[in-house]
């Protein structure tokens, strides 16, 4: 006779093995508080063991909701997108939800809300922006579902929508700041792509921190986040012999435009100062290592997905809008002008 075909595990079966209720198994795979670590790791040994996977869609009629997150990404290999998607992935797995990510084209029409129609019918419990970009047609999203947005979105607003992530505005200003108090007369900027709602807030820190200061921001060249664009605007930038400061606004770009001022002979930092977004790894490995305004991804995923979570969890309440904050990473890229520099040895200079 053919061998019976084996039942497969029930929760039932991972108490008894674990030596503890039914309830107990319950909350520890769905993530809940209130269950040691010792307990914990004892149910999921023994769920482990016998090769237990819970039921979700059995799961999802009972509750009512999925336990799963859907994510709109780029798709993109850039480093910020990326990492800001493995962090949120991880963050998602820590706290016991499953992970949907839908995809779409830099400059495909009205593709945010395709993918957001995707998730739903897919089964979600809330959605996630990842990297927000003009579409011109997100205005007045409204999923039903709660949003996480990483950046503002013109037009994305409600009681369950939470925008966070690191202020791109604050980033401008921050590199920005520091170019100036080194005593540059002015602070050069190669820009984002301009659909990038990111690209737009650090121009905006960028031009906010001039005008404080009084001074006029001159005509930024625009980039694609690519080395190879920063390296075209660099060239353009190394031909003006008034550039001595140049805020890149990320550190894909600032690699570019090193590589121009290389070449033309322009010496960073003693003629031209570089700053770049990101903290990529390779900015400390750089020739000169490069001063860049730096991302925590991890922290910003986990504070975004948790705060989700909690839209998710619990009756609507009110949007919130919250900045994490950025912080400077000074390496040797910057330094002072050198009239400046040169007018500190002099005799009678200060020191």
């Amino acid at each position: 006779m053919p061998e019976a075909k084996r039942r497969a595990p029930r929760s039932t079966d991972v108490a008894r093995l674990a030596n503890v209720s039914q309830k107990t198994v319950s909350r520890v795979l769905n993530g809940e508080p209130y269950v040691s670590d010792e307990v914990r790791g004892r149910v999921l040994a023994a769920a482990r063991e016998l090769g237990y996977r819970r039921n979700t869609a059995a799961r999802a009629l009972h509750l009512g909701r999925f336990h799963r997150v859907g994510v709109v990404s780029l798709g993109s290999s850039l480093y910020g997108p990326s990492s800001l998607l493995i962090a949120l992935e991880r963050r998602a797995r820590e706290i016991g939800y499953a992970f949907s990510v839908v995809n779409t084209l830099e400059g495909e029409d009205g593709g945010v809300l395709r993918a957001v129609e995707t998730l739903l019918e897919q089964g979600v419990d809330g959605i996630v922006l990842s990297e927000p970009i003009d579409e011109g047609q997100v205005l007045g999203i409204d999923p039903g579902v709660p949003v996480l947005s990483f950046g503002a979105l013109p037009g994305l607003d409600g009681p369950r929508v939470v925008i966070t992530g690191a202020s791109g505005v604050g980033m401008g200003r921050l590199a920005t700041e520091h170019l100036l108090g080194l005593g540059h007369a002015t602070v050069w900027h190669v820009a984002g792509p301009e659909r990038w709602f990111a690209a737009r807030d650090r121009a905006r820190g960028w031009r906010e921190a001039l005008a404080g200061a009084g001074i006029e921001a001159p005509p930024p060249p625009a980039g694609d986040w690519s080395p190879a664009s920063g390296y075209a605007a660099g060239r353009v930038l190394a031909a003006n012999p008034e550039v001595t400061a140049v805020f890149v606004a990320n550190d894909d770009m600032a690699i570019g435009v090193l590589r121009a001022l290389a070449e033309a002979g322009r010496a960073v930092p003693e003629e031209v100062s570089v700053v770049g977004v990101d903290d990529i790894p390779s900015a400390a490995y750089l020739s000169p290592p490069l001063t860049t305004v730096r991302q925590d991804f991890h922290e910003i995923a986990a504070y975004g997905l948790d705060l989700l979570v909690e839209q998710m969890e619990n009756e609507p309440g009110s949007a919130t809008h919250d900045d994490l904050p950025a912080h400077l990473v000074v390496r040797r890229s910057t330094a002072p002008p050198k009239d400046r520099t040169r007018q500190r040895h002099e005799p009678g200079g200060s020191s």
